[in-house]
């Protein structure tokens, strides 16, 4: 597959990095040091020029691409290229976008301004922050199969009555897998003897319900159950985060420094309760008895401010604190000084994007641990290694470090064991590390 993509930011490139390998690629930008960067950092053609520009698009040879995927930080200017590249191509068109009126109006007019599919940052971001809350030392959270099945990525804590015990002595449940762990930098593909020790990162799969419990074992006498949440900031991913929060019938309460901003939220959002003042103030928190909160959302308009908003929180008692990140080499950061979840928006829309450009086209993708490995939705078809052979059968065909977390048939749950046949038409969610991944793609 030829796919152009246009902005070489941390979107770009992580979706060029994703592919280089197996599609032949090009990347345009105006900035000619990233265009350096990625000229000897991938296996890419790196264009220096406009992607909104046909003349920019020819000389990427758009007339050849399959897919076009516009990535840039301006929104206009990717929408602008899907346009221009549909006036001298059949390629499939892909905007980024961070304004949710842009995606309404994409939706309501059924793919207007030349776009195929658009994703929206701050949406992505916001359901990502949301799905985390609940889920005691859960780093990532994502759902497959409509909602069936849900991927967990966990930080094991200090004096967990999980570490020191065997994957067979904490799997006590009948519809939820130990996909993988991550240890030392290293991905581990655990077996019943593995022991799970105190800082491991651990990667289940399995049904929303046993997902939860786990999470109740790994970290009990927390009691988060995130009803209480507080939103810091009044940035657009935060009303994004209260309003899918008041879709759950939840009452978030917001906190936006500036007194028109303030206002103007408190209009928007009804199911919220909106407070004007300095998040950062220690005595407006105890006043307003943020500490009973389950969860704090931190959603400012800087890093800084939101490491500082997040320590201040767990500081007056908070259990939880959820943390938007901009720069991705901060995630890591965040969550060793105690943020419980760093979710950085751009790695949530790679990741969304990368699932088009799969072989096999997956039906959905999560990406585990920045890149190292890939969770994904795989509809089984006639042709798959997997299709009417046991899982214990087929497993020789797949590449190691391979793990089939969950299946789905006709709406219900099925979980995979040795003995399990797996069936055309059934949705299978894998977990694989990333050198693995184009082949389990192609061959399940």
């Amino acid at each position: 597959m030829r796919v152009v993509i246009i902005g070489a930011g941390q979107v770009g490139s992580s979706i060029a990095a994703s592919l280089d390998t197996d599609h032949e690629v090009v990347v345009v930008d105006t900035d000619a040091e990233r265009v350096d960067a990625l000229t000897y950092s991938l296996d890419v053609l790196a264009i220096e020029g406009d992607g909104a520009s046909l003349s920019t698009l020819r000389e990427a040879e758009i007339e050849a691409a399959d897919l076009l995927i516009a990535s840039t930080d301006d929104d206009e200017t990717n929408i602008v290229a899907c346009a221009t590249a549909k006036t001298a191509s059949d390629a499939f068109t892909v905007a980024r976008v961070k304004r949710t009126n842009y995606l309404d109006t994409w939706q309501e007019a059924g793919g207007a301004f030349g776009v195929d599919f658009m994703v929206c940052t701050n949406l992505l971001a916001a359901e990502t922050m949301v799905r985390v809350i609940g889920l005691p030392a859960a780093r990532d959270v994502d759902v497959f199969a409509e909602g069936r099945v849900m991927m967990a990525e966990f930080c094991v804590p200090e004096g967990s009555p999980v570490a020191g015990r065997t994957v067979a002595e904490a799997d006590h449940f009948t519809e939820l897998t130990f996909a993988a762990m991550l240890r030392d930098g290293k991905v581990v593909i655990p077996d019943g003897e593995t022991t799970i020790e105190a800082g491991d990162e651990l990667v289940v799969i399995g049904s929303p319900e046993n997902t939860r419990t786990f999470a109740g074992d790994l970290a009990p006498g927390r009691n988060e159950d995130g009803k209480d949440v507080v939103i810091v900031g009044g940035s657009e991913i935060a009303v994004e985060a209260a309003r899918l929060l008041e879709d759950r019938g939840l009452h978030p309460r917001l906190v936006e420094r500036d007194p028109d901003r303030a206002r103007e939220l408190a209009e928007q959002l009804a199911g919220t309760t909106v407070m004007q003042s300095d998040a950062t103030d220690q005595e407006f928190l105890q006043r307003e008895h943020v500490d009973d909160a389950d969860v704090v959302i931190a959603a400012l308009g800087s890093d800084e401010k939101n490491l500082l908003a997040s320590l201040l929180a767990t500081r007056i008692g908070v259990p939880r604190t959820v943390a938007l990140v901009e720069t991705a080499e901060y995630t890591d950061l965040f969550e060793a000084v105690g943020v419980g979840a760093a979710i950085n928006p751009r790695e949530a829309t790679a990741e969304e994007i990368i699932r088009l450009a799969h072989d096999g086209t997956p039906e959905n993708v999560a990406i585990v641990d920045r890149d190292r490995a890939e969770v994904l939705e795989i509809e089984i078809a006639d042709d798959s290694v997997l299709a009417g052979r046991p899982i214990r059968e087929s497993a020789a065909d797949l590449p190691a470090r391979v793990t089939i977390g969950a299946i789905t048939r006709d709406g219900a749950f099925v979980t995979p064991r040795g003995d399990t046949v797996v069936e055309v038409g059934d949705h299978v969610v894998v977990f694989a590390e990333i050198d693995a991944i184009d082949a389990v793609a192609s061959q399940v």
